[in-house]
């Protein structure tokens, strides 16, 4: 019984990182409320096609039997006319219930234009900008004081609680697809025509986003954290991360310049240093990201070690070529690398 109730209790706090039936924002609770209006409408059919099934699979009853002298004859019952009746009242049913549905479906989309245009002028809102790549994504936060410098993130979306979020989404390559079911519902991202979405978080949590429209051989590992925060969790994580890195100690000072004088600065970024880089994702807060690859490997040493000396082994057709360092070089790269929080 034990072992039961702390694998339903595991269960359930998986579905609840990446589930539409769990809303943590606005806009996903009015497609929660959608769904389950479907589901009760359809249960509802499913139980009565059952059991008209099950009457229709009864024995009948027998014909009647060959009528004595001087018994009065019945006449046959009228089959074809009840059947007609009974066709036309389930058509007539099935329209009232489709047009119900459309009905709902049509107020749903509605509510969640009208939450959009209500944000749309609100000052106080976070614009964030998603890049979708093969196959990763890239995170800026606008900076209205300073346009200039806007902090940019990977595969990791922090919001504050209960304010509006305005994302600007484009795509760099192909066909991706944004979605983060506990937030609202998907959006395509076409490479040349940028589109937005609008949400609002209710409630704190971590929360999962996937790509949800094939993109290449590492579709399925095109994953993002999405983080719903407190305001004030929101500035604390705001101001580190928008810090550049510090110059390394001595004993780190060999790291950043192996990461220097090998390919990684031609690729990617760490500010404070001379790596500015946007072909891949943005290292200057690595330590702090709980995943590494959008989400295929966690953040560990070991699984970092292996992502830059051999990444096609974790995640084939990636872009990030193989590194052949030495053992010392790599281990140096490895503790700078550590030491970007």
């Amino acid at each position: 019984m034990i072992l039961f109730s702390r694998t339903a209790s595991l269960v359930l706090a998986i579905s609840d990182i990446q589930s539409a039936l769990s809303p943590a924002g606005e806009q996903g609770a009015s497609i929660t409320r959608l769904w389950w209006i479907y589901f009760w409408v359809l249960t509802a059919i499913f139980i009565l096609v059952a059991i008209f099934l099950f009457l229709a699979m009864l024995p009948r009853r027998k014909g009647p039997v060959e009528a004595g002298p001087g018994a009065i004859e019945q006449p046959p019952a009228p089959q074809e006319r009840s059947l007609a009746k009974v066709v036309i009242g389930a058509v007539i049913a099935s329209i009232v219930v489709l047009f119900v549905l459309l009905f709902v479906d049509f107020f749903a989309g509605r509510s969640i234009y009208a939450l959009n245009d209500q944000n749309t002028g609100d000052a106080n809102a976070l614009t964030i900008k998603i890049t979708g790549h093969q196959w990763w994504w890239q995170v800026d936060y606008e900076n209205k004081a300073e346009p200039s410098k806007m902090m940019t993130t990977a595969n990791e979306l922090h919001v504050p609680v209960g304010r509006p979020v305005k994302l600007t989404l484009q795509s760099s390559d192909v066909i991706h697809s944004f979605w983060v079911p506990n937030m609202h519902g998907k959006k395509d991202l076409v490479p040349g025509h940028p589109t937005e979405m609008w949400l609002t978080a209710t409630r704190a949590g971590t929360f999962r986003g996937q790509c949800a429209e094939f993109c290449g051989l590492q579709h399925a590992h095109m994953r993002l954290i999405f983080v719903a925060d407190t305001p004030e969790q929101f500035e604390k994580w705001m101001q580190s991360s928008s810090t550049d890195a510090p110059p390394p100690t001595d004993t780190l000072a060999r790291g950043r310049d192996v990461f220097m004088s090998n390919q990684c600065m031609m690729c990617h970024t760490i500010n404070g240093t001379n790596a500015r880089a946007t072909v891949g994702p943005d290292l200057t807060h690595i330590a702090s990201r709980p995943m590494l690859a959008a989400g295929a490997i966690p953040n560990t040493r070991g699984y970092l070690a292996g992502w830059i000396a051999n990444p096609q082994n974790i995640k084939p057709g990636v872009r990030m070529p193989p590194n052949t360092l030495p053992s010392d070089d790599l281990n140096a790269l490895l503790d700078y690398l550590e030491s970007l929080k």
